[in-house]
């Protein structure tokens, strides 16, 4: 038998990991996800900095077990986020969009644990280039803000797992145990689970958000905003508006314009199904239910176990 990497370099019980989601991933939910055996991530992305330093100490109350924290690297006062994370003695740190060269070396010398998304495999060579612990390579499937490349995780994991040996990661359309063996039979070693988790009980965005997004059917969410930053929203009225802005061939400028500032608050957060941006995966086309966050771990590996054991009964 093997060990798992992503379990021993993380100190978990489960390969699993709660992505860091804007609006989506306070406290409570890390710390639900981490106690139920996965590793919990406070997605620092929505967060003023005293936010995220008042859920970093609450999830340090809520959970002995270990937690992280998702920064996204272009974050406007990112030198203020790292401190608070530094301070705090965050062990573990997911960065995503942008050069993971800017803060790797400067964390893992405080004792850091340091994992980041990619959307592609020359970018994960970027990552060993920096000496990062781990990667998470993440398929346009993903909700949210996604690579310009548009590959798919079945496509992604192969080619990344070939030019790296670094403990792997698979995210992108993940939200069952089945869906974990798939990205474990290409050279993945963990899962980054997003949209399941912005589903549950303990998720902070809105009852709206989600009620919504559990009704959603395939074909309900595209790729768009791709002059700015590729983002897969749900086709609500603020999407159709991006879509007449982008048929006509509307600059980046006249987007931004659009997009404002808040949008994704107001639409994940607060609940504007009209006029608010709202960020779900594909695979919410597969989820009906909001259940808590216990039960979505539980379950994934459950139907892990079964999968393979489905697979092995398999005579050719």
């Amino acid at each position: 038998m093997e060990k798992n990497k992503i379990t021993q370099l993380f100190g978990i019980r489960y390969p699993i990991i709660q992505a860091g989601m804007v609006w989506c991933s306070g406290w409570r939910l890390a710390s639900a996800v981490s106690n139920s055996g996965g590793l919990g991530l406070i997605g620092a992305g929505s967060m003023h900095p005293e936010t995220l330093r008042d859920h970093i100490k609450k999830c340090k109350m809520a959970t002995g077990k270990p937690f992280g924290v998702n920064i996204p690297l272009m974050y406007p006062q990112i030198e203020e986020i790292m401190q608070i994370v530094m301070d705090e003695k965050v062990a573990i740190v997911f960065t995503s969009a942008g050069n993971p060269k800017t803060w790797t070396a400067k964390l893992k010398a405080e004792g850091i644990i340091v994992a980041h998304v990619v959307s592609g495999s020359k970018f994960a060579l970027k990552c060993v280039e920096a000496g990062v612990d781990a990667v998470v390579a993440e398929g346009f499937e993903a909700g949210g803000h996604n690579g310009r490349e548009e590959t798919t995780t079945l496509a992604l994991i192969p080619q990344v797992r070939k030019v790296t040996g670094l403990p792997l990661i698979a995210a992108g359309g993940i939200a069952t145990g089945e869906g974990m063996a798939a990205v474990f039979a290409l050279g993945a070693e963990g899962v980054q689970v997003g949209t399941r988790f912005a589903l549950t009980e303990e998720s902070s965005a809105s009852d709206a958000f989600k009620q919504k997004c559990i009704s959603l059917k395939e074909g309900d969410t595209i790729l768009s905003l791709k002059k700015i930053s590729p983002t897969r929203l749900v086709k609500n009225d603020f999407y159709h508006q991006v879509q007449e802005l982008e048929d006509r061939g509307a600059s980046a400028d006249e987007l931004r314009s659009l997009l404002g500032r808040g949008r994704s608050r107001r639409g994940i957060f607060e609940g504007d199904l009209v006029e608010g941006e709202l960020e779900i995966g594909q695979v919410a086309s597969l989820i009906d239910t909001v259940v808590p966050a216990e039960q979505v771990v539980e379950g994934m590996m459950k139907e892990y176990y079964e999968a393979v054991e489905k697979l092995n009964r398999i005579v050719f």
